[in-house]
């Protein structure tokens, strides 16, 4: 079983582990892993964890840091405002890490705005292709670009800018561990959902009790028990 208690922190690695033969194993290098915990001890998450799906394992980026203040980043070649995260310390990260699984089968990520948009056909791909993850969490400014070349795939989840890496962390786990299987209620949950045909498509609008909520009216059609006819509703309802 899984804990759902906070892990302790020992030194580099913060674990929350099952006790499984082959869960997914993503490890997420970053200078705050205690802000992963409280989001990924809960719901479909916190589910996938104790119906051992997926492991999760955190690694301290400052454990890697340079000197007695062990140090990660240092201001640019060229002058500029802000501080870059230094390539030592996030190459020896993603080394460690790589260290901690026995699969040829795992992808090294870069939430960045210079990679591709992150698609739900990316999350389909990554969830069912691999054994495992490591997403490298950027700061500061950003990273010393000769970190790509120990990064197999850079993701970009959006045109905004963000503080660091953790939230887009966050957004790439959550999508991937709710394809696992078990982690979803129904077998074909998934499959009905947005963007799952062709990245584009819209879920079609859904409604729930009461049937008349102060005038607005769930469509005659979702009330009378015709499958065939909610079918029909249902995806002529849907955005293409």
């Amino acid at each position: 079983m899984c804990s759902s208690e906070y892990p302790e922190y020992s030194g580099i690695l913060y674990v929350i582990k099952c006790d499984t033969i082959k869960p997914m194993i993503i490890q997420i290098i970053s200078l705050f892993p205690e802000v992963f915990l409280p989001y990924l001890n809960t719901s479909m998450i916190h589910k996938a964890t104790t119906n051992k799906a997926v492991e999760f394992r955190f690694i301290n980026l400052r454990d890697f840091g340079i000197g007695m203040r062990r140090r990660v980043d240092d201001t640019p070649y060229g002058g500029g405002d802000g501080m870059l995260l230094k390539p030592e310390p996030l190459v020896s990260a993603i080394e460690a890490a790589k260290q901690n699984v026995d699969s040829d089968k795992v992808k090294i990520i870069l939430p960045t705005p210079r990679g591709k948009l992150y698609r739900q056909s990316d999350a389909n791909r990554l969830a069912g292709q691999l054994d495992g993850l490591i997403i490298v969490c950027p700061r500061y400014e950003g990273y010393d670009e000769r970190v790509i070349n120990w990064v197999d795939e850079q993701i970009c989840i959006g045109q905004y800018v963000l503080t660091g890496g953790e939230l887009p962390a966050l957004v790439i786990v959550d999508s991937i561990v709710r394809l696992l299987p078990g982690v979803l209620g129904g077998e074909k949950s998934a499959e009905i959902e947005s963007f799952q045909k062709d990245d584009h498509s819209i879920e079609f609008p859904q409604y729930t009790r009461p049937a008349d909520f102060r005038g607005l009216k769930v469509p005659e059609v979702l009330l009378s028990g015709h499958h065939a006819r909610v079918d029909g509703w249902r995806e002529e309802n849907r955005t293409v």
